[in-house]
């Protein structure tokens, strides 16, 4: 089993020094990762601001948390990363998704695509990436991107490049993970409606096994590489487990009692609870890098303080 790591998505900040005073707090409170999403909404772009994060501290590893690739051409996410795990001296980690709310989209004035098609363009856009930021020469004639013999400057720090996450909970989505990347992030969420409703059903721990045997199935032989993260909703720190998840259950009715106790992507108990929890989660699905929200930075740090690196 791999040591458990740990994660916070930052969302904002007022101003430089109160930037870098979350960064150096994420730091100090023993996460591995400061990660950013990225949304068209109130919250920080990732890209400068992960270069800005890295400056304020000296180990936190900096990531995207996802990167929407329909935003941005994957010729010029790999040069940015590059530069950004260069300048960092090696601490970027490069999460990349397919993009799922609708409104931002319309707002930027960027076509909506199909899921699928989506799916196709992120898996397409990852290949050059990867080849990319190895210091290849890359050329695709895909659907999508035509890329003739580019190759990219400056070349990152970390060998062969720095570490590629792919994240969600569709099993088109979870199959490209388990054959491209080097973390397999899962969210248990599924949206509708262009982003516009959510789906908490794959928080139940029968579709967490349904998820994590596929990826075990595409990935193959490299399966024992991969790193599986979790994206935690909520992390609540409580003498009555039972009662935080009916709370939890009333906001989620497709969720009992006993699916909340149970789903990797929510975490409630007294510490000794919520670190048996993780590691019996380790035990079953492999799940050692987790992440939450930055709401729930200082309440997921006491069980950072308990198991990050065992």
């Amino acid at each position: 089993m791999k040591p458990f790591r740990f994660g916070v998505n930052v969302r904002g900040a007022e101003s430089r020094a109160d930037w870098a005073e979350k960064a150096r707090a994420v730091e100090a409170l023993g996460f591995s990762t400061l990660l950013i999403p990225d949304h068209l909404v109130d919250l920080m772009p990732p890209l400068v601001s992960l270069v800005s994060a890295a400056e304020a501290t000296s180990t936190l590893r900096v990531g995207t948390f996802v990167l929407n690739n329909d935003f941005r051409h994957p010729v010029l996410v790999a040069r940015e990363a590059a530069a950004i795990d260069l300048l960092s001296e090696g601490r970027l980690e490069l999460g990349i998704g397919a993009g799922h709310m609708r409104s931002e989209y319309e707002e930027a004035g960027i076509r909506f695509d199909p899921a699928p098609m989506r799916i196709e363009r992120l898996g397409e856009a990852v290949r050059i990436i990867k080849s990319l930021l190895a210091g290849e020469l890359a050329s695709s004639d895909g659907p999508h991107y035509r890329v003739r013999q580019h190759r990219g400057y400056p070349l990152p720090a970390q060998r062969p490049r720095p570490p590629i996450l792919i994240g969600g909970n569709g099993p088109r989505l979870l199959t490209l993970a388990a054959r491209e990347a080097d973390i397999v992030g899962f969210t248990g969420l599924g949206f509708l409606q262009g982003g516009g409703a959510v789906d908490v059903s794959g928080f139940k721990a029968e579709s967490v096994d349904q998820r994590v045997g596929l990826v075990r199935s595409e990935a193959g032989e490299r399966f024992e590489r991969i790193e599986l993260n979790a994206l935690v909703q909520r992390v609540v720190v409580t003498d009555d487990a039972r009662s935080a998840a009916a709370e939890l259950a009333e906001q989620w009715p497709a969720l009992s009692v006993e699916d909340v106790l149970e789903s990797p992507y929510l975490l409630l108990g007294t510490v000794d609870e919520m670190v048996a929890a993780l590691r019996a989660r380790r035990e079953r699905w492999g799940i050692s890098y987790v992440v939450t929200h930055e709401p729930f930075r200082d309440a997921l740090a006491l069980i950072v303080a308990r198991l990050a690196g065992t």
